[in-house]
């Protein structure tokens, strides 16, 4: 067994779902959840098959994300796993609820915007996910000038209020 790290390859400000499903439908019932979820959604998605011709099945409403879909889930190349990629402007917090809901869905490694690396078994079989690194380390303990930042920010971009 080998293990490698596979790097999400996208524009910085976009957001991308990367999870683990069981079935070839998967694809279109991941893009009836999306645009369900969220009339007007841009996104591409695409999903690795794991028998039969073995196809990265893919589905979306905006070229560019689309690609930016089917070139990463080749690039991941796990067995039934899934990457959706979401238009500026379009955020996981919006569909995540929606997309767990699948019901071929079995899990979600990571929803961000983030750089990240997916880290990939490669047996004789094929290839599996053993995790992700979203992002970087913590670099201390948010202080109390942090914790009134954290807080004014989420008001400032509508998250909560009061």
């Amino acid at each position: 067994m080998e293990i490698q790290s596979v790097r999400i390859e996208k524009p910085e400000p976009i957001n991308f779902i990367l999870g683990q499903s069981h079935f070839i439908k998967t694809i279109e019932d991941l893009h009836e959840a999306l645009v369900n979820a969220v009339p007007g959604i841009k996104f591409g998605a695409a999903f690795c098959e794991a028998s039969g011709k073995c196809l990265v099945r893919w589905s979306g409403t905006d070229e560019a994300m689309i690609e930016l879909a089917k070139k990463n889930a080749l690039a991941v190349g796990a067995g039934h796993s899934f990457i959706i990629f979401l238009g500026e402007g379009f955020f996981p917090i919006n569909v995540l609820n929606a997309v767990k809901a699948v019901p071929e869905v079995a899990r979600v490694y990571c929803a961000t915007s983030n750089p990240t690396e997916v880290l990939v078994a490669q047996t004789e079989q094929g290839r599996g996910i053993l995790g992700v690194v979203d992002g970087e380390s913590p670099r201390g303990i948010e202080a109390d000038e942090d914790i009134a930042w954290r807080k004014g920010f989420l008001r400032k971009i509508g998250y909560k209020i009061g």
